[in-house]
Parts: structure tokens; sequence; C-alpha cells
């Protein structure tokens, strides 16, 4: 079977001979935030003429959220951005290209406009389109990664097929991170023939929320991030590079009682988040097997949160361990939860601390957390994947950028067999499959998984963020 990393030479070759990276320098810095969208859609509609217009307004919100290059879905686009995808979407490739390689060279950092410059460069030629759902609206830093990995992915597939063989062009879309526009969001992307496959979505309940659609339109979507065990098995049609939280769960209450040494631990969860439940349940079944105990549970998102007050009770019961099973959305309680510890108790916690607001906000107080990931750019720094990424954007990237690259490579592998939506999903099924990704070899479970183990890393002082504090593996 014909895989990325049959190609891994002449793709390296390629690179060396022609040094068209040198074009993006840009900072890893400045990373954009997107734009909320200022469409209002009334569910309340009373006649005709109204329901007509809400309809109307409800396909100009989602047009806004799809682009290939025809408008940025971030905020603030450079005078050189705006030429090049206007550029664009008049079908004027020569000066969409000349636009787009002075905007990168303006801000290095801006992977929309990479990818629409790896689209811009396919011009008006055959290509299959794949579809990359990110969240570029509050929680921008994160789609910022997917797009990383993604993009650099579809840079290297495309440099792999050469002149001769049909391209991957990248369609973005944001849903925000909402499980209702997530689901309106795929519908659509249902809908468009084009699409062959579909890297998303980003938190465990979007997903979920989205993969009925996706299973009815028969439409293969790779999850590089949601890993709720609620997505094992769910369809034929979804996967995902990410492993389960039953990993992460293990390997951190493996840390607790093993590297710890710990007995009792305290638990904080999330109740409004699908993943915070689903790293809860599976990390409370590995403590109790490996013969520790949960001495209480608090909800982040609860009224009755108090960390100053829980932490002082968990110290009076002799809690040694506090597992924080956060969510994105409750990044501030969890910094509180930090901050009454005091470095009183170790903390450990799941991957969406993996985070640069907890280094820059947790400081002193998130210093010795362990965290259990996917991947870190230290275990493996001189891959090939690492020297290019580095090359490309001028720093580190994260896990999700990683897994995210490990999405397209598989699709576009997949690609390479069968390129029809059908033929996606058998290939990446089949036994024999297998894609070279950033992260090694991808290939997928019969419940659409990958076995592959977590990660531990410690928020440790040091300068290679930028912050202050890094996170460094461990094991």
């Amino acid at each position: 079977m014909r895989t990325l990393k049959n190609y891994k030479f002449e793709i390296l070759l390629f690179l060396a001979t022609f040094s068209i990276l040198g074009i993006f320098f840009l900072s890893i810095s400045g990373a954009l935030r997107p734009r909320p969208s200022n469409v209002t859609i009334k569910s309340n509609a009373s006649t005709p003429s109204s329901d007509k217009s809400a309809e109307v307004a409800a396909k100009v919100t989602l047009s806004e959220r799809l682009s290939e290059g025809t408008q940025s879905l971030l905020p603030n686009p450079s005078g050189s951005k705006v030429q090049g995808i206007a550029a664009y979407a008049a079908g004027d490739y020569a000066v969409a290209i000349a636009n787009l390689e002075t905007a990168l060279e303006e801000n290095r950092n801006d992977p929309e406009a990479f990818i629409y410059l790896n689209n811009a460069r396919i011009g008006n030629q055959t290509a299959h389109t794949l579809a990359v759902i990110a969240p570029i609206g509050d929680t921008s830093e994160i789609g910022l990664e997917i797009l990383r990995g993604a993009g650099q992915a579809q840079y290297e597939l495309n440099q792999l097929v050469g002149d001769d063989g049909v391209p991957i062009k990248l369609l973005i879309a944001n849903d925000n991170n909402d499980p209702s526009i997530a689901k309106s969001v795929a519908a659509e992307l249902v809908n468009r023939s084009e699409v062959l496959g579909v890297l998303g979505h980003y938190s465990s309940g979007v997903t979920l929320a989205a993969a009925p659609v996706y299973n009815q339109g028969q439409l293969p979507m790779v999850s590089a991030i949601s890993t709720s065990v609620e997505l094992s098995g769910l369809s034929p049609y979804i996967f995902r590079t990410v492993p389960s939280d039953s990993f992460a769960a293990a390997a951190l209450a493996r840390y607790m009682i093993n590297g710890l040494n710990a007995q009792k631990a305290v638990l904080y969860y999330d109740s409004n988040s699908a993943y915070s439940l689903s790293l809860k349940s599976e990390f409370t079944t590995s403590v109790f097997s490996d013969g520790g105990e949960i001495i209480n549970e608090y909800d982040l998102a609860g009224t009755a949160f108090d960390a100053d007050t829980q932490i002082a009770i968990a110290l009076e019961q002799g809690v040694d361990v506090v597992m924080l099973a956060s969510s994105t959305d409750t990044l501030d309680p969890s910094l509180a939860v930090m901050a009454a510890i005091n470095n009183e108790i170790p903390l450990i916690g799941g991957d969406d601390l993996y985070h640069p607001r907890v280094l820059q906000d947790g400081g002193v107080d998130a210093e010795g957390l362990v965290v259990a990931v996917p991947w870190h750019v230290l275990s493996d720094p001189n891959s090939a994947f690492v020297t290019e990424a580095q090359q490309i954007w001028g720093g580190d990237v994260s896990w999700r950028s990683a897994m995210a690259y490990d999405a397209i490579a598989a699709l576009g592998a997949a690609l390479l067999e069968d390129p029809s939506r059908e033929g996606i999903r058998n290939t990446l099924y089949g036994a024999d499959f297998s894609a070279d990704g950033a992260t090694g070899e991808v290939h997928f479970l019969p419940s659409g998984d990958r076995n592959r183990a977590a990660q531990l890393v410690q928020i440790q002082a040091g300068e290679r963020s930028g912050l202050g504090f890094d996170f460094i593996p461990i094991d």
C-alpha cells in the first residue's frame, strides 16, 4: 500500500531542493482571534415571508463559516491577505499566490493564509476536497493549532502527488465548538458532494452531536481532538487519531499510585463537558482498580464550587493528590484550585489543561502539574514533522497540531487508494491500512479508535514557550 511513509525521502528531497518555505517566516505568537458572527436568526417567525427571511439568514450565517480561500474566517486580516483572498475569489490565482505569500511574510503564524496559499497553488485544476472543522471562535488558539497541523499535512501530500497527481484542497469550517452549529456545518458538508472526508470536531460533546449527521450522510470524519469513550464504535464513519480517555486516565492513575505513592484523591470535573465526564469516569475506575480511592468529587461548573473551602477540607482529610478533569471552559475555576492548593498537594490533569493560559496565568501555582497528552514535541524533537513545523511556523507545535496532521495524513493516504467517500471509509477500516503520521504509524481499530499510549508532561520553569514555564515530558 502506498502511504506517506513510502514517500518521506522524496518529500524531504523536494523540500531541500525547492526552499519555498522561506516565505513563511512569521511570529508564532501572532495567533489571531476570529470575529463573532453578527447575524441573528429569529426562531419565532410566524409568516411565510418571515420564514423565508429566517432561511436566508441561516444560509448567510452558514456561508460565513466555510471558506477555501474566498473569505477570511479570522478577524483583522492584513491588506495583503485581503488582496489575496479577493484575487482567489476572482479566480486570479497568480495574484492570489503573490499576495498570500506576502501576507505570510508579514505574519508567519497564520495557518488560514497558509492553507489558502496551498489551495491557490492548485488553482482551477482538478482536486480532491477535504474539510477541516476548527473552533476559531471562543477557543481560537486551539482552532489555529488544528489548522496548523492540517495545513502542514496538506502541503506535504500535495508535494507527494506532484504535478501528475490530483492534489488535495482544504475547505475550512468554523463551528465555534457549538453542537447546534456543528450539526448544521456537518449537514452542509454532507450535501457538498465534492467533500470526500472531514477532520473535526474539537470537543467530544460537539463531535457526539454531529456524529449522527456523518453516519446518515455516509461521510467519513476523523477527529483529532475528541477523546470521550462514548465515541468508540459509535459509527462506521467516525474515526479518531487521538487515543480515548481510557489511555490518559490509566496513565494518570498509575502515576498517582506508583509515581507519587498516593492513595487519596480529590477529583474536579466539568458537568457540562462530555470529555470531562468521560475522563472522570475512566480515572475513577482506574484509581479503584489500582487500589486508590476518590475522597471527594467537585463540579467546576457548579454553583457550589469554592476552591478555598474544598482544598482546606482536602488537606484536613489527608488527600495526597488533586485530579483536574477540566475542560477549556473551566480553566478559570481550575486556576482557582491551583492557587488554593498553593503547591501543598500534587496536581494531575487531563489534556485540556495543556493550554497557554495554564502556563501564563497559573504561573508558580501550576508548577509541577502533570498532564496526560497524546504526544509532545520533545518526545521526538528531530522527527521530519517537527523539523518542518519549525521551518513553517517558526517554533513548536502542540499535540493538537500533531493529531490534526495525522488525521489529514490518514485521509490523504486513503484518497490515494480510493478517492470516494465509501472508498475512504473502507480503506481506513482495512486491517492492512497505515499512514505515516507526525506521531508514528496511523491505523485504526474496528471501533474507529487509535491504539496509542498517553505521554505525561509536567509544568516546569523554562523559556521554551516564552511564558516562563513549559510542559516537559517526564516519562
